[in-house]
């Protein structure tokens, strides 16, 4: 068996369904969980289907699932229509459209007033039998987007916004815990638009809703979220991040801290709506004490985005309490597909655009280390992610990366594979 999987944690949980279905288990294959996100993403997974197809062996077959599966959903167009080249491969490529258990064809059946019925529906009890691929547990909880993010092309290639009910979501969790697992991680597209008619109603958040109530019905003992859309973050999701179970660790799909290119991006929030958010996280006062962490995904390089607008980002960056950046450069997708932006005017100069991304990024290794060092002789929590001989892995509860070279185990806790640890550096 072989898997690879490009980025997204989505990716992680139907990878993880489709690994333990009974159309899978017993096939010679190997298995792709493909991306669009950017330019770069697509070579990347590209690549790894044509080396794969140079090493596969008699019988064996190359599974493609996720964005790069198809050309839009609206079409449903075929695969080898998007990528001819891949034509004279046919029979040794199959296409998984979604997850094993629905794999619907229909677009009406994500769309039409039935969809939240069929979701009720929805079972994932196949890795109660087989292990696990990972640690914890990726729970969706919602799906897609309506927003149309001017940079995005993953809306165009999926269905509208869908979430599933709190019963289906609390279930999957508890059937988890029977299994004496000990992490969960709530994760999709727009999840804090939980519940919600579409992902464009951020006035009207009901996520703390349902965070309140994985609480009070379940009993596993740490719940991540996944990354969060800034303006769906009321004051009520603030009081529930302050309980120990739900971890320290918030990442924000920020894209930009300049008006003007969050306006240019169709987002739903400015500069100021930011500024203040990233302060209420980072002044939680939690049960357990611990420190939060918070990261941000930025967009570098966005078509208008001037000398002025990126020194707002930079500024707000340096001065604001993140303590780590995913910064992307932006993708016109000149590969096959394009998204809104890439037809805009005044796309940023390529030499303006390395000068910005090598700041930026300088900056990253600065506040991502002061962080590091503000933890320094703190008593943390790690769940053990992976052991080889005597070194292991895992993370804290505020998403520092923990081995046995930066840190001193004070005590094991032994159900589950959680230690006590002292932070040395």
């Amino acid at each position: 068996m072989q898997y690879k999987i490009f980025w997204c944690k989505v990716n992680k949980y139907y990878t993880d369904k489709w690994l333990n279905s009974p159309y899978l288990r017993d096939k010679n294959w190997v298995f792709i969980a493909s991306c669009v996100v950017t330019d770069k993403a697509k070579r990347k997974w590209l690549k790894f289907v044509w080396d794969s197809l140079k090493t596969l062996e008699k019988n064996e077959k190359i599974f493609i699932s996720w964005c790069g599966a198809f050309k839009d959903w609206e079409a449903q167009s075929d695969f080898f229509e998007l990528y001819p080249e891949l034509l004279w491969n046919k029979d040794k490529i199959e296409i998984l459209w979604e997850d094993p258990e629905k794999n619907w064809k229909d677009k009406e059946e994500y769309t039409n007033s039935k969809a939240n019925e069929n979701l009720k529906k929805f079972k994932n009890l196949s890795w109660l039998k087989v292990p696990q691929i990972y640690t914890k547990k990726f729970v969706l909880i919602q799906g897609w987007c309506d927003s149309f993010c001017t940079f995005c092309l993953t809306v165009k290639k999926r269905w509208r916004h869908f979430f599933r009910d709190k019963e289906d979501i609390v279930q999957e969790i508890m059937d988890f815990e029977l299994i004496l697992w000990k992490e969960v991680v709530l994760t999709w597209v727009n999840l804090s638009a939980w519940w919600l008619k579409t992902t464009n109603d951020i006035h009207n958040s009901r996520f703390a809703e349902l965070l309140e109530y994985i609480l009070e019905k379940t009993q596993i003992e740490r719940i991540r979220i996944s990354s969060l859309w800034p303006e769906f973050i009321d004051d009520k999701c603030l009081e529930i991040f302050k309980n120990e179970r739900i971890y320290p660790h918030f990442h924000f799909s920020v894209q930009s801290w300049s008006s003007e290119v969050l306006k240019n991006m169709a987002r739903h929030y400015d500069w100021e709506y930011i500024k203040n958010l990233l302060l209420k996280t980072k002044n939680i006062k939690r049960d357990d004490n611990i420190e939060v962490s918070i990261w941000a995904d930025l967009i570098v390089w966005f078509p208008w985005e001037t000398q002025d607008n990126f020194e707002e980002t930079y500024n707000l960056v340096k001065n604001t309490p993140i303590t780590k950046l995913h910064a992307f450069p932006f993708s016109p997708h000149e590969m096959w597909e394009t998204v809104p932006a890439w037809i805009f005017k005044n796309q940023v100069d390529e030499k303006v655009k390395q000068d910005r991304i090598k700041r930026l990024l300088k900056l990253w290794e600065e506040v991502r280390e002061d962080f590091i060092k503000s933890q320094k002789w703190k008593v943390l929590k790690v769940l053990i992610e992976s052991v080889k001989w005597e070194n292991w892995k895992g993370w804290t509860q505020n998403y520092i990366e923990a081995n046995n070279e930066n840190f001193e185990i004070i005590s094991w806790e032994i159900k589950r594979n959680e230690i006590i640890v002292w932070f040395l550096n």
